[in-house]
């Protein structure tokens, strides 16, 4: 039975997954759970000291198989403040360079006993392939095309701290859709929430079936921000690209582009997001992406770090013999 003072099941239940792999799977009230737990972080993040020691003697490595600054910074800082013992694992020096399977790394991670492991990989399914061979929780730091579902946590907290409930909210997520887990793991999660999910690409970059995971799509930005309550703009992926998905970075820019002309299309107080690292003047202006009264960017790595604290701790839990609420 559910505490009285607490609107989810009791202990393990309240998030009954052994890893966080992706938001696909994950039910309403285990998503609203992860952004509960990552309150007490935030304001825990504000103070002078920032440390809590719940996770001393546990070791967690970060294994990122593609390049990252941000995500792997904020998972770091995240796993040192709760007092665990972190290990980056150098991808650019591993045995992986030297032609070992992804399947003998992951049994190689397993046999160090670590107690939670924090994947990034530039395949999609690499991940769950590393979650199914190892005995301690796994978080899907991005995987490939496949999804990020901390970014999503982080971005629906940002969110939620700046609007209050889902419910009625118009989001707007326009950019690479075809190549964005980013954009993967928030329409999922912002629909599961409540929310009207917009997304709006040129048609060479909508991913076919994208409308199945309960968002409407535009190919006309102007239309998707009609009353829109929050834009969450999207890079373009060059690395990803093998073909000619857009005419030119400044014709992208003239149609996709978020620039104050077009803002003025969603309501007065949108917000305005991006997940970063951003292409100045090519998917979004400079002068909106640091309006101070509108913009969010900052702030989504200000919640990023609560977020994944909040992930760390749950997922520990068992590990640490704790349930529930701490």
């Amino acid at each position: 039975m559910a505490s009285p003072a607490s609107p989810y099941p009791a202990g393990s239940a309240a998030f009954p997954h052994r890893g966080l792999v992706g938001i696909a799977g994950l039910a309403s009230h285990e998503i609203r759970f992860l952004l509960d737990e990552a309150e007490q972080w935030v304001r825990l993040n504000r103070l002078p000291q920032k440390r809590d020691d719940r996770l001393s003697g546990l070791t967690i490595i970060n294994a990122f198989f593609e390049n990252s600054t941000r995500t792997l910074l904020s998972f770091e800082l995240a796993g040192k403040r709760l007092g665990a013992d972190v290990v980056n694992m150098q991808v650019a020096q591993s045995s992986m360079k030297k032609g070992e399977t992804l399947i003998d790394t992951a049994t190689t991670l397993n046999a160090m006993h670590a107690d939670a492991i924090v994947i990034r990989h530039h395949s999609s399914g690499a991940v769950q392939l590393i979650a199914d061979k190892v005995d301690c929780p796994v978080l899907n730091a991005g995987d490939g095309q496949h999804e990020h579902p901390t970014q999503a946590l982080l971005d629906a907290l940002t969110i939620r701290t700046a609007k209050g409930e889902f419910n009625g909210l118009a989001i707007v997520i326009c950019g690479d859709l075809m190549h964005s887990r980013v954009a993967r793991s928030n329409i999922l999660c912002l629909a599961a929430l409540g929310a009207e999910v917009r997304v709006c690409a040129p048609p060479s970059l909508v991913p076919s079936g994208i409308e199945a995971m309960g968002c409407t799509v535009f190919t006309d930005f102007d239309k998707a921000l009609d009353g829109a309550d929050v834009v969450m703009m999207l890079r373009l992926q060059m690395e990803r690209m093998t073909g000619q998905f857009i005419p030119s970075p400044r014709e992208y820019r003239h149609l996709y582009g978020l620039t104050q002309e077009r803002l003025v299309r969603a309501r007065e107080d949108a917000l305005v997001m991006h997940p970063g690292p951003m292409n100045r003047g090519i998917e979004i202006d400079s002068n909106v992406a640091d309006m101070a009264d509108r913009s969010a960017i900052i702030r989504q790595v200000e919640m990023g770090v609560a977020i994944r604290m909040a992930c760390l701790d749950v997922l520990t839990r068992k590990v640490r013999g704790t349930e529930g609420w701490q």
